[in-house]
């Protein structure tokens, strides 16, 4: 459905609108009415996040100003919880318009960062989770960092 927000969830082609909708399986640490927030499938480090709003805009551009502030206070919630959970130093917070952007609509990369990583300029080896089990814990602990650090970031 057309709105003034863009097409809810909305674009049939879109990966991203069917994990909104719930027809694709995702591991979510978090979600309220403007966005929801994903583990990455191949993260660049374990707790690497995906944040999207919960209607389809393909870029930043395309978000409406009233949009912008929830997104980004979401974005904040999740960084701050991504270094918590994953007792990492900092985190790196990207997103791409349309220029190496993997799936159009609009996501923010949320990656655990460690002095001395590895991590070179914008060339970095992709991974995957050793397991399921880590891949649920990951989920689990950002969940709970979430939860708790929700109101006090508000």
């Amino acid at each position: 459905m057309e709105t003034a927000h863009g097409s809810e969830a909305g674009d049939r082609a879109c990966l991203f609108c069917g994990i909104v909708k719930g027809e694709i399986e995702s591991r979510i640490v978090f979600r309220d009415a403007h966005s929801i927030a994903f583990l990455d499938r191949k993260p660049l480090f374990p707790g690497h996040c995906l944040l999207i709003p919960t209607f389809h805009y393909e870029t930043l551009s395309d978000l409406p100003n009233d949009l912008v502030g929830p997104l980004f206070v979401n974005a904040r919630l999740i960084a701050t919880a991504v270094q918590k959970a994953m007792h990492s130093d900092g985190s790196f917070v990207a997103t791409n318009n349309r220029v190496s952007q993997s799936v159009p609509h609009l996501h923010i990369h949320i990656v655990p960062r460690r002095e001395r990583d590895g991590l070179r300029g914008f060339f970095w080896p992709r991974q995957k989770y050793s397991s399921e089990g880590e891949i649920e814990e990951v989920q689990r602990i950002l969940q709970t960092t979430i939860r708790d650090l929700k109101g006090k970031l508000a």
